[in-house]
């Protein structure tokens, strides 16, 4: 299995004979799930909201003797872009969607109750749109065992384990939240709700997506557990259900446009883009891109980075949610130069590779190329290196109370985490700015004083000193284990006044 997904495969119980399976593929960095659904008996096989990078659905499909004929969008996805377009061109597979979708490329528009069918597998449209206006759930049958009766459902993002799809996300373009709020009542309620309490629940994400507030860290589950369980699905007014689903959803990052509006378009393949983008570029190159207004990417651990980098190169880290945050704080329009270790561990994956094709999931195919042989280019020019002070929680505190002789300023300490984590717990008399606002606030932070940057654990919060040195601050360090280690340490925290 490749280090770039990773693979759960689930199959309902079954007679000697296997006759169709449900597969699922979940990528953990974007909290997705899709599906590959085969028949035995006609070696045929359908993907259902496939990630870009396709690789995986061809070869499970090969080992299995499947031929991929079918490709279904429960919607256009606003977090990643998905691999219908690579799947028809490499594999011919016939592309599926909602009857309300309006696309560039050729594809079938299904309604409510059409039917996809190929030996004991059936797959049923139910239009369910509320996450948008296009959206549709599957219906999945498995013929040789019940004809009548769904044996799963794939909700795309009408439906989660825990929660239902937020109706406020600025790619419905058209639509407002309010009129998508309604439309998912309707899919919920006389729709979704009215299967059988044994129909398994497949949804397109799972916890840590932005596409809901409240997801499951499970996977699959059932329609009966979710009317018990999910809060969404308890019976309630409509005005009562758009008033809950709409609350205190968390803020979506800008490519979620750029990414809903792709996934509509006829585009070039990830695997021709990364034909054009991945490619070695000299130092030299480098600094003449970089100056010529591209965005530098260090991909590497925030150890290392911090160790030493490019002078006003972007830290984002491939071992976190590079994906999701990459496409918070980069431009989608500007070239990206990527800076990666000089080459993997002994058989895996080239991490300038990784990186290039991770962007590419989220649509950003404007990579200008890497930095061939990683920081070894700058070995013999220190001029260009820039380091980032680390600083432990008990020093930090030491210095806030003034015992540090040596250091004379108290620093300012700004929490990037969100408000709400920022609300539950913080460092006392820290300042939050939540790192996707860092930049357009950092007016906010006094110029005069030393810097401290936290996050909960150390990931976000290398992005953050980063990105303050590219913008020219002086004196940034970073928190070293975040809030965490603060608190562990046992030293002065504050929490938000009840309200």
């Amino acid at each position: 299995m490749s280090l770039s997904h990773q693979l759960l495969a689930l199959s309902h119980p079954i007679a000697e004979r296997l006759a169709m399976k449900i597969q699922q593929y979940y990528l953990a960095c974007l909290s997705h799930a899709s599906y590959m659904i085969t028949d035995e008996k006609t070696k045929t096989a359908a993907v259902v909201d496939p990630q870009r990078d396709i690789d995986q659905y061809l070869a499970d499909a090969k080992a299995g003797g499947y031929t991929i004929k079918h490709v279904f969008l429960t919607h256009f996805h606003a977090d990643f872009i998905a691999g219908h377009i690579e799947l028809r061109d490499r594999a011919g597979a016939t592309i599926h969607l909602g009857s309300r979708a309006q696309a560039e490329f050729t594809c079938v528009s299904m309604k409510d109750g059409d039917v996809v069918e190929f030996g004991d597998v059936r797959l049923e449209i139910m239009e369910t749109p509320g996450h948008t206006p296009e959206g549709i759930s599957i219906l999945v049958y498995d013929l040789a065992k019940n004809g009548k009766e769904p044996l799963a459902v794939l909700t795309g993002d009408t439906l989660f384990i825990g929660d239902v799809g937020r109706p406020d996300l600025l790619a419905s373009i058209g639509v407002t939240a309010d009129e998508l709020a309604d439309m998912l009542y309707d899919s919920i309620t006389t729709k979704l709700v009215t299967l059988p309490d044994a129909t398994l629940v497949y949804p397109a994400h799972g916890a840590g997506s932005m596409c809901g507030k409240a997801l499951s860290k499970e996977t699959v589950s059932t329609i009966g557990e979710q009317k018990k369980f999910n809060y969404a699905l308890q019976p309630m007014s409509r005005e009562e259900f758009k008033t809950i689903v709409t609350a205190d959803q968390p803020e979506a990052p800008d490519y979620f446009v750029h990414d809903a509006i792709l996934n509509r378009k006829e585009r070039v393949s990830l695997e021709e883009s990364m034909r054009n983008t991945l490619k070695p570029l000299s130092l030299d190159d480098v600094l003449a891109l970089q100056t010529s207004g591209a965005q530098v990417l260090d991909v590497r651990d925030g150890l290392d980075f911090e160790g030493g980098h490019l002078k006003g190169a972007l830290n984002i880290a491939l071992n976190g949610k590079y994906a999701t945050w990459a496409g918070s704080m980069l431009a989608h329009d500007r070239p990206i130069v990527v800076i990666a270790e000089a080459g993997g561990p002994s058989g895996g994956d080239d991490p300038a590779a990784e990186a290039v094709m991770r962007l590419g999931r989220i649509g950003f195919d404007n990579v200008g190329g890497y930095l061939a042989g990683g920081m070894n280019a700058l070995a013999s020019r220190d001029d260009l290196v820039e380091r980032t002070e680390r600083v432990t929680a008990p020093a930090l505190a030491e210095w806030l109370g003034g015992s540090r002789a040596e250091l004379t300023a108290k620093p300012v300490v700004i929490d990037v985490r969100t408000a709400a984590e920022h609300a539950s717990g913080h460092v006392t008399g820290s300042l939050n700015i939540p790192l996707t606002h860092l930049a357009k606030r950092i007016g906010e932070i006094p110029g005069e004083r030393p810097i401290v940057v936290h996050c909960e654990g150390g990931y976000r919060s290398a992005i953050a000193a980063s990105l303050l040195q590219h913008l020219g601050r002086a004196g940034v360090h970073d928190l070293v284990g975040g809030f965490k280690a603060w608190s562990a340490a046992k030293l002065p925290t504050a929490a938000a006044a009840a309200g």
